[in-house]
Formats: C-alpha cells, sequence, structure tokens
C-alpha cells in the first residue's frame, strides 16, 4: 500500500526528531526556522505565492506577495498566506521566515498529533516528580519513507522531483544529513544533496538559502 505524501514541514520535522525517543536532532527555534521555510516553498510550488525581484544586488533580500489567496484547507499553510497578505508592506523573506515560524514547531507538532501520525506520550523520572513529554510516531513508515526517498536521490535511483529536491536542500542546510542513516561521508552526503537542491527553482533556492541564513543568524545571537 503506498503512502501518502505528506507535507513538506511535516516531513522535515519527522526527519529533525530521533524515531525512537522523539528527540529533536537540533535546536527547536532552528528546526521551526526549516519548517517555515518548508511551508514556503509548498506554497511556491502549488502555486500560490511568488518572489519578488532582487533587482540589481544579488544580495538583497527578497520579497513576498501572493499569486493568489485561495484557502487550502490546511490550517498552517492557510495561516502562511493570511500573514502575507495582511503584511504591509510586501514582507521580505527573511524576516518573514523568522516571524512565522515563532510558535510553528508547536502548530506543526499539534497538527502530526490530529493527524495520528505522532501520539504524545508521557513519562515520570526521580519517583515520579519528573514530568517528561514525548511525541514519538504511530507508525516508523512515515520517516522511513521520506529518508528512502532521500537516499534513492543520492544514490541516483530516481530523478528529483520538486518536493523531493526541496526536502533534500532543507535537510541539507539543517545539518540534519547525518541523522538520514545513509552510511555515507556526511560532508559528502551534504554536498550532493546540496547539488540536487541546487538544480531547484531559483525562488525555491533562494528560500532554501534565507533559511540557512536565518539559522546562522540565530546561531550568532545565542553565542552572543
Amino acid at each position: 500500500m503506498s503512502v501518502p505524501r505528506l507535507p513538506l514541514r511535516d516531513e522535515l520535522f519527522l526527519l529533525g526528531h530521533d524515531d525512537d525517543t522523539g528527540h529533536p536532532h537540533i535546536h527547536r527555534q532552528a528546526l521551526a526556522l526549516g519548517l517555515a521555510g518548508a511551508v514556503l516553498i509548498d506554497l511556491y510550488l502549488a502555486g500560490r505565492v511568488v518572489l519578488g525581484p532582487t533587482g540589481d544586488n544579488p544580495t538583497r533580500d527578497r520579497w513576498l506577495r501572493l499569486h493568489t489567496d485561495r484557502t487550502v484547507d490546511d490550517l498552517i499553510a492557510d495561516a502562511a498566506t493570511t500573514s502575507i497578505r495582511h503584511a504591509r508592506p510586501a514582507p521580505l523573506l527573511r524576516d518573514w521566515l523568522r516571524g512565522f515560524s515563532d510558535d510553528l514547531y508547536e502548530r506543526t507538532r499539534a497538527g502530526l498529533v490530529a493527524a495520528g501520525i505522532l501520539r504524545h506520550h508521557t513519562r515520570r523520572r526521580l519517583g515520579g516528580l519528573v514530568r517528561a513529554d514525548t511525541y514519538l510516531t504511530t507508525d516508523t513508515k512515515w520517516p522511513v519513507v521520506a529518508r528512502a526517498r532521500l537516499r534513492y536521490l543520492a544514490t541516483g535511483h530516481e530523478q528529483p522531483d520538486n518536493h523531493t529536491a526541496a526536502l533534500a536542500g532543507l535537510v541539507a542546510v539543517l545539518g540534519l544529513t547525518d541523522h538520514l542513516y545513509l552510511h555515507d561521508d556526511t560532508h559528502t552526503l551534504t554536498t550532493r544533496l546540496k547539488t540536487i537542491a541546487a538544480q531547484h527553482h531559483r525562488p525555491v533556492r533562494d528560500i532554501t538559502a534565507a533559511v540557512d541564513a536565518a539559522v546562522g543568524d540565530l546561531a550568532t545571537t545565542v553565542y552572543r
């Protein structure tokens, strides 16, 4: 039986966590920035948002505007289009990623719980004094299928489709390649995934680069 393809943000969330413990592989805020990028990429691929030009300065941040604001019956995607619609002036890409990522980790997790993909577990330690909440997949097929598509891509067994190529780019810039269990050299694998992602549409590459830059800004802030 085929497994339905999840939104890009949901697959990235699952790949960002340990299958057995539910612990995130990277800082939650960094993952949330990646999730915001994934939401925006899905909207771009669906023809719902466009990125403005950078003009003569290629380092300038791009701005966002809606191509269509019809709802898609996805609470998070619809919230994203609403935030872009009501922004005055048109939001800059990196600013939008930072703002929309604020509580996106929790919203994405809640959506996966509501869909029956994650289940909430409560564990008590130290004689019941400390409560630990974890969220584990109800079926390991969800992260396994996402990892398998990246594996086939990395080994050249499949041609990259838009969705998986975008996932490859986000996984690479977030430093999640070490957790794909592909038994390859992490640096080589990261380079391979970035090469695949570099063949994508220019706006998707720009969104991925903005995620990378925003995560770098986050790291700088943390260590100040």
